[in-house]
């Protein structure tokens, strides 16, 4: 009987010890399926705008369609927004209309017939037509896999394009820390309202109240993630493509929305483009943290005091991206 005992004891132990062994490989497992491949980013090291072209090449898309390029037109009186003159090459190639939406802010660009009138001056609307998305209005898309927006409130022209190229300016920014590609397919395309509700973290579209009710930072860092989700999300699912180009050039700690933007603080890094927006806004992250210019510090230390890297492992743990990328000089 004692003998009988100890074997049902060691046969317990035995299927106890095999089963924890089947959880240990299927946990195991499961981690190896989280595993990305790292994406491909582009580089090019001179800013002209031969390479931005060449640069766009190499990523192997061609946009189809009526393609929208989503770029700041900056604030009236700033001065590191993308020049028309180096950008207008590929605008025109892509046959593409610049497109933005308008400011949440009272600023000069939170109406239409004010944000056209800055875009001119600018000098947008000599290389290509230039559309305010919410101009006539906004619609809601879903957002998946967050926990802060409801949804996202986009302008009703976004509907009018077949494809999107994200060509963004990359720079510091008072409130995310940094602005590249997350920050231009959040901020960038949601409409006045839409605005409001990411800076909010969803607590209300009303720009008159947003201000007035803003999250901790982290929230805020999450929803612009999930805004730049959405906005991918609802291109996917009508078969539609977004690429990214990032230019890292006037690296001020300010972002182009704000008319008082400082001088850059450390020297122009290059451009670099992906078809996966969170790899790209890392490597333009990495050359900051890896740079030796002694201006960078100024930047790394205005992206740490708004937790702005937070955005980039928090995208990928919603299945936007991935932070690991080959990079690939031009």
């Amino acid at each position: 009987m004692k003998y009988k005992k100890i074997g049902i004891i060691l046969g317990c132990v035995v299927i106890i010890a095999t089963c924890v062994g089947i959880v240990g490989i299927k946990k195991i497992k499961s981690e190896d399926d989280m595993q990305t491949t790292p994406a491909k980013v582009y580089y090019v090291k001179e800013i002209t705008p031969e390479n931005l072209v060449k640069i766009y090449d190499a990523l192997g898309v061609e946009l189809q369609g009526n393609v929208g390029v989503k770029v700041s037109t900056g604030e009236a009186g700033s001065r590191g927004y993308l020049k028309p003159e180096l950008i207008g090459p590929l605008v025109q190639k892509l046959n593409g209309t610049i497109i933005e939406c308008n400011t949440a802010y009272a600023g000069q660009r939170n109406t239409a017939t004010d944000h056209l009138r800055v875009a001119a001056e600018h000098g947008f609307t000599k290389i290509a037509n230039v559309d305010i998305m919410d101009a006539d209005g906004e619609i809601k898309i879903p957002v998946h896999n967050g926990k802060h927006l409801k949804y996202n409130l986009v302008g009703t022209h976004l509907d009018n394009y077949d494809s999107i190229l994200n060509l963004a300016h990359g720079k510091g920014h008072a409130m995310g820390g940094f602005g590249a590609n997350l920050k231009n397919q959040s901020i960038g395309i949601a409409s006045r309202n839409g605005k409001a509700y990411i800076h909010s973290a969803g607590f209300t579209a009303d720009p008159d109240l947003a201000w007035s009710n803003l999250p901790q930072q982290q929230a805020f860092i999450e929803s612009m993630a999930e805004a730049a989700k959405s906005v991918s999300d609802y291109f996917a699912s009508q078969n539609k493509q977004i690429v990214y180009i990032t230019v890292m050039n006037f690296l001020s700690v300010d972002c182009d929305c704000d008319a008082h933007q400082t001088d850059p603080v450390m020297a122009d890094l290059g451009i670099v483009a992906s078809t996966d927006p969170v790899a790209n806004d890392q490597a333009f992250v990495d050359m900051i943290y890896a740079s030796t210019d002694p201006g960078a510090k100024k930047l790394q230390e205005r992206i740490d005091r708004q937790m702005g890297r937070h955005i980039l492992p928090y995208a990928e743990s919603i299945g936007f991206g991935t932070t690991k990328y080959e990079l690939i000089e031009l």
